[in-house]
Formats: C-alpha cells, sequence, structure tokens
C-alpha cells in the first residue's frame, strides 16, 4: 500500500500532468489543423491538381539583435523547407502551405564572436488566380496569409542573457506571378511570389530583463500587437520551374526582411539566398 507521501506526490504529479494537458489543447487542436491542411495538399497534388516542393537555400544573413548586442552581425544562411500547393474551384483558387526552418552562423565585423540564429514558420495562404487577363501566358493571384514563426538566436559571449527567444504570428497578404514559357523544347514556368504579414502579435522581453526574471512571474508585457508601425516582415522569391520529365527543377532567389522595435529594443534581420527545388 503506498504511503501518505507518495500519494500526494502522485496526486501533485497528475495535476500537472491534467494542467499541461488542458495548456496543450490549443496547440494540439492547431497541429491537428496543420495535418488536416498537409493531407488535403498532398491528395491534390497525387490527382494532379497541385504538388509538393522540397527546397534548400543557401546565402547571405545579416542579423541585429540590441537585446544580445548592439553590433550587426553577418555571415552564412542555409534553410530547408517543403512547399504544397493545390488548386481548387476549378482552378480558380490557390492554396499553398509552407513548412520550414532557416540557421544562420554569423559573426561581428572582428570576426571574433558569432552568434546562432535558427528559427523555424508555418505559413498557409489561399489567393484568387486569373490565367490569361493580361496575357495568355501570364496568371495572377492575390489573397490573405497567415504565418506562425519562432526560433531563439544565442550569443556566447553574453554570461548573463546570452539566449533571446523570437516567436510571432501574423495575419498579411500574399501575391504571385507566373509566366509560362520554354527553354529550348522544355517547358518553363517563371514565378515571383511575395508573403506580408500586416498584423499580429509578437514576443518582445523588457530592455535588459532576464529570462530568469521571466521565468520567477515577472511576464507583463511580454506580448506585443504588432502593424507596419513597429514591425515589418517580408518575404520575395523570383525563380523558374523547370520540367524534367515527371519532376519540376527549382531554381531562384529568396530574400528575407524582419524587423521590429519594442520595448527599447531593435531586431533587424536580412537574408539574401539562392534557392534549389524539386518536386516530391
Amino acid at each position: 500500500m503506498a504511503s501518505p507521501q507518495e500519494i500526494s506526490t502522485m496526486h501533485s504529479e497528475f495535476s500537472e500532468f491534467s494542467e499541461f494537458s488542458e495548456r496543450s489543447q490549443p496547440l494540439a487542436r492547431l497541429m491537428a489543423l496543420l495535418l488536416v491542411l498537409v493531407t488535403s495538399l498532398a491528395a491534390g497534388a497525387q490527382e494532379g491538381t497541385g504538388r509538393s516542393m522540397l527546397m534548400v537555400d543557401a546565402g547571405y544573413a545579416s542579423v541585429h539583435d540590441s537585446y544580445l548586442t548592439p553590433i550587426t552581425y553577418d555571415g552564412l544562411d542555409l534553410g530547408l523547407s517543403i512547399e504544397a500547393t493545390r488548386w481548387t474551384g476549378s482552378g480558380r483558387w490557390l492554396w499553398q502551405l509552407g513548412v520550414g526552418a532557416d540557421y544562420n552562423h554569423v559573426e561581428n565585423p572582428s570576426g571574433n564572436n558569432d552568434m546562432h540564429r535558427l528559427m523555424g514558420d508555418v505559413a498557409f495562404n489561399m489567393q484568387r488566380g486569373w490565367q490569361g487577363v493580361i496575357h495568355p501566358r501570364l496568371g495572377l493571384s492575390v489573397g490573405p496569409m497567415t504565418q506562425v514563426r519562432a526560433g531563439i538566436v544565442y550569443n556566447a559571449v553574453n554570461s548573463n542573457n546570452p539566449v533571446t527567444v523570437r516567436a510571432h504570428w501574423s495575419l498579411g497578404a500574399a501575391g504571385m506571378a507566373w509566366f509560362n514559357t520554354r527553354l529550348g523544347r522544355k517547358p518553363v514556368t517563371l514565378r515571383y511570389q511575395v508573403q506580408l504579414p500586416v498584423a499580429g502579435v509578437f514576443f518582445a522581453p523588457e530592455y535588459d530583463e532576464s529570462y530568469y526574471e521571466i521565468y520567477l512571474g515577472n511576464r507583463r508585457g511580454l506580448a506585443h500587437v504588432g502593424w507596419w508601425g513597429n514591425r515589418l516582415d517580408m518575404t520575395h522569391y523570383l525563380g523558374a520551374d523547370l520540367r524534367l520529365g515527371r519532376r519540376l527543377l527549382r531554381l531562384g532567389y529568396r530574400a528575407r526582411i524582419e524587423h521590429w522595435t519594442a520595448s527599447h529594443l531593435h531586431v533587424h534581420d536580412v537574408s539574401h539566398a539562392l534557392v534549389l527545388g524539386l518536386s516530391l
């Protein structure tokens, strides 16, 4: 038979588990929704109404985070992402889901210290498309989008605050233009796409506030309403999809700008990367 102390410990652990389960329900619902979207888009790709693309990015990154250092660091940008698209409504609506992660290894101008930045994001948009309105080979689409992006930045030199957390959720607009042509006998689609978050919520600690203080309960003012006045986030893509048999080879360029100011903190990150992709 369990002792009163063991019973008390079991009751406490059960209470903590129950509280964790209640707090995890919104996250579980979000993951379930993303799973439904991925399944639906993948099914559309198999039916010929869409496609899935695996992409690798490599290029240059510039990272400035005044919570960790007043100096701008620059260096390597690497990324891995999956993009799933599906046309619905007799080809009038485009559903697009992107899931990815990017890593930056950047150094200060003197080259005697480095930072590591790891971010992940999920973006979904639904665009209304038009084909042949201006030119028979030209297509245009525009519509709403939403994005969740989060990660960490690590600076080993800082002894008290070596790590800062990035997290935001936003709503905005996405647009795309594509042109169908040929390279010799091979069909080629040239494409430009932009994602522009307009408003949302993002996380930012107070200036010089340690995460240990946040852990102890000082959680006021951590969530901020983001809009173009204090947060600007844009992603541009320009590239070409070359058809090779039943596969598509993607070659392109991607630029991302992330900028925000809050609580006397300033963040400004820029990346420029070449993109290589292959349809799945």
